[in-house]
């Protein structure tokens, strides 16, 4: 016998929903004024993410005046679950920038010539799957559909977790390796800084992510589904911090590179 699927558990909050749909909007509105000002276009997927959370939020509250319309879930769930994944992309692309501003490329495990396109093929991999499992979720009508969409996101989430675990190893090993060199370069951009940022929002990304294989290994009866405070607190409020720290990017000129060694630069006076 054929399981209705049923879309909520709970009738979702209307003010929860309204205030992270402002939030998201809010900042990501601040993120494009920067982006705009700075043309910085590596930061093109965090307003994109911001743009999928911030209507994804407006889905929730459309959806606590009509709990059966499959349209508000559907856009919700897959916005949500995705927007995530642009904001890693963006993470991405700045370690690599930090790579070649700071000239230490030579202490990093992946060059950075290939930085972007390995993280963000790996985004764009994770993106395409938990898409496609939100998809099948999202017009399911039996149990066994269920599973399968269910499944599929649990396996998107999983390979995401393991690009994020590469890139702090990479991070990591670059920060160990590179600090002497750049400390005695004094150079112009305060990479340590931004380092331990990175750090910051890949944990925040990263914790957030385990949130999601949980719920979704747990499924439709665990008790993540099937209660809406734990979305906002493991979720929501992450990934709006996420975009808050990532302001800070703005200020950083990717352009600049450390000064040439004190003997380099001594030698070319000489001559």
């Amino acid at each position: 016998m054929a399981v209705e699927y049923v879309l909520w558990h709970y009738t979702p909050s209307l003010i929860a929903a309204i205030v992270m749909c402002s939030v998201f909007a809010i900042v990501t509105a601040v993120h494009l004024f920067f982006l705009i000002r700075s043309r910085a276009r590596f930061c093109i997927p965090f307003v994109i993410g911001g743009i999928f959370e911030a209507v994804g939020y407006g889905a929730r509250a459309v959806a606590h005046y009509n709990t059966k319309a499959t349209m508000p879930y559907a856009i919700q769930s897959l916005l949500i679950l995705l927007g995530p994944i642009l904001f890693a992309a963006s993470i991405y692309m700045i370690l690599g920038r930090l790579i070649r501003c700071t000239n230490c490329e030579k202490h990093s495990l992946i060059p950075a010539k290939w930085m972007t396109k390995v993280f963000v093929g790996g985004d764009v991999t994770c993106f395409i799957i938990q898409g496609a499992g939100g998809g099948v979720m999202s017009g399911a009508k039996s149990q066994k559909t269920i599973d399968l969409g269910e499944n599929i996101i649990l396996a998107g989430l999983c390979f995401q977790i393991l690009v994020f675990a590469l890139f702090v190893i990479v991070a990591a090993r670059l920060h160990l390796r590179a600090r002497h060199d750049l400390v005695s370069a004094e150079t112009q951009v305060p990479w340590q800084r931004y380092l331990f940022l990175l750090y910051l929002v890949s944990a925040l990304i990263t914790a957030r992510n385990i949130f999601r294989v949980v719920e979704y290994a747990w499924g439709s009866d665990g008790y993540l589904l099937r209660h809406e405070w734990t979305l906002y607190i493991c979720d929501a409020m992450q990934m709006a911090l996420v975009l808050i720290v990532c302001l800070t990017w703005y200020s950083c000129n990717f352009e600049v590179a450390p000064p040439a060694p004190l003997n380099e630069r001594e030698s070319k006076a000489a001559v």
